[in-house]
């Protein structure tokens, strides 16, 4: 028995060919009902397109390469559901790779993309080697999302105002009448951007942030470390504020192990707004980064690039906001 053809689509919901064919490439412009009557057909045919003949036909594959510099970094969730959100109604799908992974067996990180011609690359977060975008961006269009190192030229791209949040996150504890409010960073453009937020936020309001900041490598195991170093000084600090949750938590067991409870003794703030900070036993106040909404900007300039709009490349930052819970309090 012959696999069923557009023609067979079509005739069962009473369409053109060409009508299927809209519907199949995710068209807006075909009305709903028609958009139902295609879809239904297709079910009940058991029908499956040839994604080859058409990759051929259009002269594309219809699939955007994600590089993500950390698969292990909670925070990509909300961010890979914005961009996968947007780029399913326009009819693409993702094709996700590890940039570590790469690294570490010595390939060039797009080389995947380029030999599978995917359309075109998201690439998302910290990237530590912005030139090893100029021969991808030669070739298709690239969008760099939640980072905000040098990028080539015509490459956009979008992230939070990190500097914005962690002012959010600072000012949050000095309101609450914590003066003595350690930092811990982080590394790379977003980590600086955070510190420098911290540190205008802490003399904007008279105080002095040197000798408050521990650097970290932005893991739990960095974040416990700064903050026993933090913590087993004379005049500890009675607030940290973290680059992001994985650090917090590790500043939340290093509290614990040196009996200092959170948040009567020590308010803990941390960044990012992870499915982490959420659990009930953590409750973290923490800055949300708009991640999902980082996503969805980074879909919507890509399918700009890919239905070919050109010129400099942009930069747009998302607004983030601070989730209050329950790992901060007024200083005793």
């Amino acid at each position: 028995m012959r696999p069923p053809t557009i023609r067979d689509v079509a005739d069962r919901a009473g369409v053109s060919k060409s009508l299927v064919s809209l519907v199949l490439r995710g068209a807006s412009q075909v009305r709903p009902e028609k958009r139902e009557a295609v879809l239904a057909a297709m079910r009940e045919l058991g029908y499956r397109p040839n994604a080859a003949a058409r990759s051929l036909s259009e002269q594309r594959t219809r699939t955007v390469g994600v590089l993500l510099n950390d698969l292990r970094n909670p925070w990509y969730v909300d961010l890979l559901d914005g961009l996968n959100s947007l780029l399913h109604e326009s009819g693409l799908h993702m094709l996700l790779a590890d940039a570590r992974l790469n690294r570490r067996v010595g390939q060039d990180l797009a080389d995947p993309f380029l030999a599978l011609q995917a359309d075109g690359l998201v690439v998302v977060g910290t990237f530590p080697d912005g030139t090893a975008l100029d021969a991808v961006a030669a070739r298709m269009p690239v969008v760099v999302a939640g980072a905000r190192e040098p990028v080539p030229a015509g490459v956009d791209v979008v992230a939070a105002d990190d500097a914005l949040g962690a002012r959010l996150a600072t000012e949050h504890l000095l309101g609450l009448g914590h003066r003595r409010i350690a930092h811990i960073a982080g590394y790379g453009a977003v980590g600086e951007l955070r510190r420098g937020g911290y540190e205008a936020a802490m003399r904007a309001h008279g105080g002095d942030p040197a000798g408050l900041v521990e650097v970290c490598d932005m893991t739990e195991e960095g974040g416990h470390r700064a903050a026993v170093r933090l913590l087993s000084r004379a005049e500890r600090p009675t607030a940290v504020f973290a680059v992001n949750d994985i650090a917090c938590v590790g500043v939340l067991s290093a509290a614990e192990e040196m009996g200092l409870r959170v948040p009567g003794e020590l308010s803990v703030v941390g960044y990012d707004n992870t499915s982490i900070s959420r659990l009930r036993h953590l409750w973290l106040t923490t800055v949300d980064p708009a991640g999902r909404e980082v996503g969805r900007e980074a879909a919507r300039f890509l399918l700009s690039r890919l239905a070919g709009e050109r010129g400099e490349g942009r930069v747009r930052l998302a607004v983030p906001v601070l989730e209050r819970r329950g790992s901060t309090s007024r200083i005793a």
